[in-house]
């Protein structure tokens, strides 16, 4: 949508540890990304940072930008760019701080500031997994397209963003979440407890006879046991990334079931779903029953893997039909089999994350 814009925004990768400043012309980088330390804990140094970062960049470029865009973790209220409260990761916002007018003031440019989880869906919307797909659909000759997206964050949480005809959800609170609801296997748990980093661990800390079990502080070890690269306990590990899957599984069924559309995986735990992809699967093709005993699928539409060459073949030819127009000779081609699919993120969660911010800023400039 945006491939071709020549106008340039300034962007911004923000963690607890480190900011880590660019800009995009075209849904592009056009500079070398410069890193500074977050400084979570200390207001002045932080702010500090923010400023000399962009500082930095904006020095850098051929004009002046339109705009800066970019995601910050934790509950804000995003249209005006406030963090009223303290966030876990930045400890130095307690108290609340007024972020996009503090640097709306201080760059003399229009600041656009959202949730992480969203500008990654919207970045795989409007420049990756939704316009890849409909390509190939395209390229096949089916008449299906798609324009929903349903994006999930699997790693140190469990975040959700959707967008809709290239239209970002927010919410009036700017409080979509999904980290809260309940846990499938421990329904008194947030479902967090099951779909994290920190779940990950939890499960193999319990399943395994592994004496440094308790030792590992990242999913990426769980993964390297699981895939024999590491010395552990390797059943251990890949039953831990089941029941992760069967835990993200059955809240990723209820969101498919009420928003209706293509599901993409971000986040570091996205890059073991062979592990945890056919618990995840098995739970959004489930069964369900009426009191009379009729079986009904958990999801009305049947979910491909699209990372699996046959489901892909399969989710692209789809249920060609003509339906001929009453009173006429004419005949129209439609598809008629209730289909979505399931992938994860093959342009990477912080690219599409960028570009999703530098596609929101324009978008909100051209309206």
């Amino acid at each position: 949508m945006y491939d071709n814009d020549k106008r340039i925004v300034v962007t911004l990768d923000a963690g607890g540890t480190h900011f880590r400043f660019n800009a995009l012309q075209g849904n592009r980088a056009i500079v070398e990304t410069i890193e500074l330390p977050s400084e979570a804990h200390n207001l002045d140094k932080c702010l500090g940072n923010l400023v000399s970062g962009f500082e930095q960049v904006i020095s850098s470029l051929p004009e002046k930008p339109v705009a800066i865009s970019f995601a910050f973790p934790g509950p804000a209220d995003y249209p005006n760019g406030i963090f009223p409260t303290r966030l876990s990761n930045f400890p130095a916002f307690e108290g609340g701080v007024a972020l996009g007018p503090f640097l709306e003031r201080k760059f003399g440019l229009p600041v656009f500031i959202n949730n992480d989880a969203d500008l990654f869906t919207y970045g795989e919307a409007l420049a990756g997994t939704l316009p890849d797909i409909n390509r190939k659909l395209r390229e096949a000759g089916s008449a299906k397209e798609y324009h929903n997206l349903i994006g999930f964050i699997l790693g140190t949480g469990f975040g959700i963003g959707v967008t809709t005809y290239n239209n970002m959800y927010i919410g009036d609170n700017c409080c979509s979440e999904i980290y809260c609801t309940p846990n499938k296997l421990q329904p008194e748990l947030i479902v967090e407890e099951g779909v994290s980093l920190r779940a990950v661990l939890h499960y193999y800390n319990i399943y395994s006879k592994d004496s440094n079990a308790a030792s590992y502080t990242d999913s990426f070890d769980i993964f390297q046991i699981a895939e024999g690269e590491k010395e552990g306990d390797q059943a251990a590990a890949r039953k831990a990334f089941e029941t992760f899957g069967e835990v993200a599984g059955y809240t990723i069924a209820h969101c498919v079931t009420i928003l209706d559309g293509i599901i993409v995986l971000g986040g570091g735990l996205s890059k073991s779903h062979k592990y945890y992809m056919p618990a995840l699967l098995r739970e959004l093709r489930a069964e369900m029953r009426t009191r009379k005993g009729d079986t009904l699928s958990r999801v009305p539409s049947y979910v491909y893997n699209l990372e699996d060459e046959q489901d892909f073949a399969e989710f692209v030819k789809g249920k060609q039909q003509e339906i001929k127009i009453y009173g006429t000779d004419e005949t129209i081609v439609c598809d008629t089999q209730k289909r979505l699919g399931i992938i994860t993120s093959h342009i990477g969660t912080s690219e599409a994350t960028t570009i999703g911010a530098y596609c929101f800023a324009l978008h909100k400039l051209d309206e």
